[in-house]
This record gives C-alpha cells, structure tokens and sequence, in this order.
C-alpha cells in the first residue's frame, strides 16, 4: 500500500478509522524550524467531525500529540511523529458491512486486492486517514513561512451541486472563508447552500461539488519537468483525497472552446518583474510556475454512504440490499477545504525544498 507523499519533504501516514488512531510521519522537514503544536492544532480543528450541524457527528477532538523531531518548539532535522488518537469509534454500527460491500465505496475493491479489510468506517480508505496529511501541512506551513514568508494558500467550497458561489481568487481572505459552516467564499450563497445540504441530509441522501483553491505570491521556478510537473502533483495529491473525481488548473475544460489567439498569456515587463496580462495557464507553464496566481478546482462525488437502500453483493458473491449505517457528512465540502489546502501546502513545501536544493 502506498502510504507515502513527497520527494524531499515526505509524509508517511499511518492508521484506519476505528482503530486506536491515526497519524503521520515527517521525514525530511529542515532543522530549527520553529513549530508551533498550536497551529497543527489549528488546522485539525478545521477538519475534525461534529464541528457543525451539517458534518458528521461523529465527537472526536482529534488532539494533536508530537512523538518525535521537535524539542524546544524546534524542529530537530530527525523524523517528526504526530498521532492523533481514536475515542469515538463505533464499529459496530459496521458489523453488517463486514459481509456486504457498500456501494462506490472501497470495500470491494480492497477485498479484490488484498484479501481482506478493515470494514469497520472503511478503515485506510475513510477520510479520517487525513488527519495525517493536516498535521502535516501543517508542519509545511510553518517550513514555508521560514523560507518564503507571504505565500498564501487558500480554498473554498465553489459550488454544491448546481449552486455556485461567485468569488475573486485575487481579494478572497481566510476570514471570510472561516465566517461560515459551509466554507464558502460566497456570503450571499452561505444559507441557500445550508439548507441544501440539510435537504438532502433529511432525505437520507447526499450531495457533492466543487472546491476551487489559490494559491497567491508563489515564486516563479517550483516544478520539476518532465514526470514531476507542478500542476501534475497538484492534481495527484487532489485526486489522492477521499471522494475525488476530477481536477481542472486554470482554465481548465473550459480552455478547450478557446482558440490560441484566445487563450494564450502575453508577457510583459511590470515594475521590473516578467508578468502576464492574462493567466489562463492558472499560474503555471510547461510545469512550472511562472509568478502568477495558481488558480485550481477538485470535484467531490456525492458521499458514497447513504441512508436509503441499495442494491449490491455480499463478500461470497451473493445479491443483496445494504442500507448505510453510522455517522456520515451528507456533503464532505465543508471540511475537505482544510484538507485541500493541506495538500496544496504539501507539494508547494516539496517543490520549494527541491528548487533550493539546486542551489
């Protein structure tokens, strides 16, 4: 199982979702690094369950504790062991998907490749295996804020099913993302989109959308071409993310209906600087950033558990019907926008560590 992220500054997680806990190894993080345990808090609190009334209520307070690599508040250039405990696992609500595979979930497929499964909470496969990945950006944040202060990295919920939020990727700021529960960059949408989630929520169903991401003041010269292009590893830690299925950089599908002539960023000289007057490229060209904004979108499924019947099969290969069971989001949004900007904050950290390591 490739559990295993980053070339130079590479995460290791660890742990499944009802187990005694879950969290990360950090190899590769610089020495005396100032590291504040507050702010891996922090950002853990921006994806724990049972924060709202529209997420699980699952009632975990997902406390962050540092095993190794930081002593004094200081990174110490050895490996950085971060655990986050379980106290509020319920598998028995999972007994009957021991014997019966939930439908768009993982448990079928790892019975295919493996043999066996955790099925409780689906184990690896849940989003609580993310835990690690926060804790860890987390830890980039802080390594990028030492190398190259004023990078920003922020995402919001950009639409839930046909609702669309309208914001400016150049002026949005965390405080306005933070203000609401649904993490939206849009105060106008913020209610509309609640009550669709509790809509569907009463239904026993689920919803999924879109999470748009900038990323503002990166340097020019981050990604490693071919194979490593920085667009590339943003779209592969997108798609590594739970309940993920499609990622767009800059103009994306939409650039499709353009001509060249359209498309195309001129460049120009501006206060001193190589700049472009457009940036359909989103930041990025021929895998590597150029100065501008990186600008990019990832598409979340509906959630695959839902609280009506379905149709699937039984682990000895007999139809059957399943209804889901347990505590789940009826829209995994909300807290995936952390978890976005997470892995956005992880291939920057990496990338930002490779270009230095040219010299």
């Amino acid at each position: 199982m490739s559990s295993t992220f980053g070339h130079i500054f590479r995460i290791h997680t660890f742990g499944e979702s009802h187990g005694g806990g879950v969290g990360v190894v950090i190899d590769g993080c610089p020495p005396r690094i100032p590291i504040s345990r507050e702010q891996i808090q922090h950002e853990l609190d921006r994806r724990r369950p049972g924060q709202s009334e529209i997420v699980t209520p699952r009632k975990e307070a997902d406390e962050a504790e540092i095993l190794s690599g930081v002593q004094d508040g200081v990174t110490l250039g050895c490996p950085i062991a971060i655990l986050v405990r379980n106290t509020d696992q319920r598998p028995g609500a999972y007994d009957e998907m021991a014997v019966k595979y939930r439908p768009s979930h993982a448990d079928y497929t790892y019975d295919a490749k493996y043999g066996i499964r955790s099925a409780s909470g689906g184990g690896r496969a849940s989003a609580r295996e993310t835990i690690g990945r926060v804790a860890a950006a987390a830890v980039a944040r802080q390594v990028l804020d030492h190398f190259h202060p004023g990078i920003e990295i922020l995402a919001w919920v950009k639409s839930i099913q046909e609702l669309q939020a309208d914001v400016d990727p150049q002026t949005i700021s965390p405080e306005i993302i933070e203000s609401n529960i649904v993490r939206t960059g849009d105060p106008a949408m913020v209610e509309t989109m609640i009550e669709r989630i509790k809509t569907i929520r009463s239904d026993g169903n689920s919803v999924g959308g879109i999470i748009e991401c900038v990323i503002r003041n990166c340097p020019p010269g981050l990604g490693e071409p071919i194979f490593d292009k920085l667009e590339a590893d943003l779209a592969k830690a997108m798609l590594s993310l739970p309940a993920t299925k499609g990622f767009e950089i800059g103009s994306g599908f939409a650039g499709t209906l353009l001509t060249g002539r359209e498309h195309n960023d001129p460049f120009r000289m501006i206060d001193g600087k190589v700049r472009t007057t457009s940036n359909r490229s989103g930041g990025v060209q021929g895998g590597i950033s150029n100065g501008e904004t990186i600008i990019f979108r990832v598409a979340f499924k509906p959630t695959a558990t839902i609280m009506s019947n379905q149709q699937t099969v039984t682990s000895s290969h007999e139809n059957t019907e399943l209804q889901g069971k347990g505590r789940h989001d009826a829209c995994v949004l909300p807290r995936a926008v952390p978890i976005v900007e997470a892995m956005a904050t992880l291939v920057l950290t990496d990338h930002l560590l490779r270009q230095k390591a040219l010299g």
